[in-house]
């Protein structure tokens, strides 16, 4: 009797025929990807990032290559972490109310 497809399967499935054919390559990479992952876990594959990681990745020195906006989300987090809170941060007194804002967002 063969197991039952669980139902993340069923919805990750609908998702990826929803995206464009552009992405079909980087999903199959990314596939086999996990399938290494899972067989390295039987201590069958190698230890490599997964394709779409590799690829935003210095070629010469391996570190991660952030575009504008993460370098300045990274900064904004360092110097909340130092006590230096940005005048332009956004500001709530509940829950609802942030969420309302990230609703509204564009």
């Amino acid at each position: 009797m063969a197991a039952a497809t669980p139902v993340y399967i069923d919805l990750l499935m609908e998702d990826i025929k929803s995206l464009p054919e552009s992405y079909t390559v980087q999903v199959f990479d990314f596939v086999g990807y996990l399938k290494s992952k899972a067989a390295s876990q039987e201590g069958n594959a190698s230890s490599e990032d997964c394709p779409i990681c590799a690829k935003l990745r210095d070629p010469v020195t391996g570190e991660p290559l952030y575009n504008a906006e993460t370098k300045a989300a990274i900064k904004e987090v360092d110097d909340m972490i130092a006590g230096r809170i940005p005048d332009t941060l956004k500001r709530f007194k509940s829950l609802e109310e942030m969420l309302v804002d990230l609703d509204s967002e564009d």
